[in-house]
Parts: C-alpha cells; structure tokens; sequence
C-alpha cells in the first residue's frame, strides 16, 4: 500500500494567503477538503493518507466537519476505493472538535501522535476492542480472532469486516500455500494501518 503525508500547514499557507494559522469554517474548510479528495481520487490502487496536524494552529467544528467528518463519511461508503485515513499529531482542542464532528455522524477515525493511536469518534465498544486486538498483535486472522475471544466465527468475522469496511485495519489475502488449505477458501489477515 502507497503512503501519502499531507502536512496541513504546508497546504494552508499555499491555499490561504493570509497568513492564518486557524482552521475555521466550512468555506475553509470546501477548500482543503478538495485538495485531499483529488489525491484520494486520482491515487491507484491502495493508498493511505496521513492528515499531519503539526504546527496548526485551532480548528472550529465547522472546519471538523467539512474536512474530516465528510472525508471518514465518503470512505465509509467506499468513494474513494481502498482508500485508509490517519490523523497525526492532533493537539487536545483538534482531538475535541473533530471528535465532537465525528460522533455526530456516528463516525470514527484513527489518530496517532507521542501518546500513540487512539479513537476518535464514535466506535461500537466491541469493534474498539477488537481493533485493539489488531493494533497489539500486528495482524489478526478470523480463526485467530475467534479462538482468542471465544466467539463464533461469524461474529468474528462480521467485527474484522466492520473495521475494515470503516477502514480501521487493512485486509489482505493470505495466499494458499499447500493442499491442506484449498478446502478453507480464502483467508484475510488483518492489520494495523500504523506500523
């Protein structure tokens, strides 16, 4: 998978000419955002974007809004292809107004900084868990899954399909090596988007 850092202050300064360091609303907003989804668009196969926070200055909701909250949205319901979004190095006023943005779609997006990776928005408890089972064990398998949690492998597989259908976690097929393995079909390992 190819890997694209978007350094948001380096983009505003050429975008907004003003010399601001404030992300607010959604005109703002319009503005980034098109520039993030051309990339999202324009990139071939699997891409992941890492929005960096550093150096900028507050973000309003409706900067949150319009910016992350419509890009998570629109991945979610696979626009962009096999498209994976990071934040990176939010401050704990970014943390808030995005995650306020977040949760009121119902939406969650991962974030990573000096503390590590963490959540923001609005994630099922279980789906938070089994992620956390992911980002800890650097891939996870659905019998792996199952047999760690002791559930069926149905639900286990309904979880690592809802994390990657938000895209939270990478899937990747795991090639058939033997004899032994024809009968089970495919296999998807899943993993952390953060390596």
């Amino acid at each position: 998978m190819n890997k694209k850092i978007i350094c948001l202050k380096k983009l505003t300064s050429g975008l907004l000419k003003n010399g601001s360091k404030g992300m607010t609303g959604r005109s703002r907003g319009e503005r980034i955002r098109g520039v993030i989804e051309k990339i999202l668009r324009e990139e071939k196969g699997s891409l992941l974007v890492i929005l960096d926070f550093s150096g900028l200055g507050s973000i309003d909701f409706s900067w949150a809004d319009e910016v992350v909250a419509k890009i998570i949205s629109r991945l979610w319901g696979g626009e962009y292809g096999e498209k994976f979004l990071v934040l990176k190095s939010l401050n704990s006023s970014q943390v808030e107004n995005i995650g306020v943005a977040l949760e009121r779609k119902r939406l969650a997006a991962l974030a990573t900084g000096s503390e590590g990776w963490q959540i923001i928005g609005s994630l099922n408890n279980y789906l938070a868990h089994t992620l956390d089972q992911v980002m800890k064990k650097g891939h996870l398998t659905l019998r792996q899954l199952s047999e760690a949690e002791g559930i069926g492998m149905n639900t286990g597989g309904t979880r690592l399909l809802n994390l990657y259908k938000k895209r939270l976690v990478v899937r990747v097929e795991r090639p058939v090596k033997g004899k032994a393995d024809l009968h089970r079909g495919r296999q998807f390992i899943y993993q952390p988007l953060l390596s």
